[in-house]
């Protein structure tokens, strides 16, 4: 698979600035500024997302003058892509180097003709879940809407003949709703006609469980919602997942059964299953009433295990009692085995670098 150039623009950047630490906003005071009319910011983020240019000299719908003028204070940086990591199953893991030297990963994950996208929202998560690889290291910084785009268009950039993208999850590194602000507007951006016009409902986001998120989320967009829930008492979610003792399961519960959700729509409920932690009879009975009145659907998710975890991944009769028992009480109830587990693509692994060389592998490892 070729990799496609990216150092163009950085060899122009000395004394200059990233033209996209200006999106969304800050381009309308630009254009103001110069005495240009309104619609030049839809005009330039069309030429960089929609036809991915590298240079402000090649927007030919510019003026010559704007052009220079754009030129003189301002350069397009597109994040180099570092590493392409190839699993056996055909996932494909991307490493970029933003503009500050930290890493960050995305997913391509095929399926079924499906081709979904898996974005990271933060460098790193502060949430800490045991189950997780990638709160490990903490949070180092939030990430900026641009940067979430850039995912996408490095995505774009290196994808196989005749490929396109179908799907959008913000499940990534980080807890996207800590990270709203620029979230949000990455979610305009990406659906704009502007840019790739993106239908929200072939978006979905993944949380942890921030109820003031989740409202907003609900009142703002109709991207599609879920949960990694993971637990069935308190104590156990406490364990599991520290954000549980800022917003237990009653409240995070009270908050889903409270959403104004359009019907045929339901909330995707994310279940970790870790062998002998939370993959009972009991807690698949438990499971169900907790759910009692929501619209929703489950995934159960075979822990991926990870050195100095000290959790195993449950036998699959295990597994598959959980489901029975969910099933049985007419949830629609799915085994998500995961993708791209040999190259620590898959849920919970991503933990980028942005000192790993330059590298395309096809096998995997």
């Amino acid at each position: 698979m070729p990799l496609r150039s990216t150092q163009g623009a950085e060899s122009r950047s000395v004394g200059l600035t990233n033209i996209k630490e200006l999106i969304p906003d800050g381009l309308d005071g630009l254009f103001q500024g110069l005495g240009e009319p309104p619609y030049r910011k839809d005009q330039l983020l069309s030429w960089i997302y929609g036809r991915g240019v590298k240079d402000l000299s090649s927007i030919t719908v510019f003026s010559k003058t704007l052009r220079q003028r754009l030129s003189e204070g301002f350069y397009i940086f597109t994040p180099p892509l570092l590493n392409i990591r190839v699993s056996r199953d055909g996932t494909r893991k991307l490493l970029l180097g933003m503009i500050d030297g930290e890493g960050v990963e995305s997913v391509l994950i095929p399926d079924e003709g499906r081709l979904t996208l898996c974005i990271s929202t933060q460098i790193g998560c502060a949430l800490g879940c045991r189950f997780c690889l990638t709160g490990r290291g903490g949070l180092k910084r939030n990430l900026r809407a641009y940067e979430m785009m850039d995912q996408v268009l490095v995505a774009m950039e290196n994808l196989k003949e005749g490929e396109r993208i179908t799907n959008i999850v913000l499940m990534g590194m980080g807890e996207p709703l800590a990270n709203y602000k620029e979230v949000s507007s990455f979610l305009r951006l990406a659906t704009s006609r502007h840019t790739w016009n993106f239908s929200q409902r072939r978006i979905t986001l993944s949380t942890a469980g921030l109820p003031d998120g989740i409202r907003r989320l609900f009142r703002e967009f109709q991207v599609n919602l879920a949960v990694s829930l993971n637990a069935t008492t308190n104590e156990v979610r406490d364990y599991l997942m520290p954000i549980n003792r800022r917003y237990p399961l009653e409240e995070l519960l009270k908050t889903l059964r409270g959403l104004p959700i359009p019907r045929r729509r339901r909330i995707t409920f994310e279940y970790v299953l870790i062998d002998g932690v939370n993959d009972s009879p009991e807690d698949a009975e438990r499971l169900v009433r907790l759910l009692k009145g929501i619209p929703r659907k489950v995934n159960l998710i075979p822990f991926n295990p990870f050195p100095g975890s000290g959790f195993r991944r449950p036998p699959m009769e295990r597994v598959l009692r959980f489901q029975e028992i969910l099933r049985s009480h007419n949830i629609a109830t799915f085994i998500r085995e995961s993708k791209g587990v040999d190259i620590s693509a898959a849920c919970g692994l991503l933990r980028a670098s942005s000192k790993e060389p330059l590298k395309i592998n096809e096998q995997g490892g």
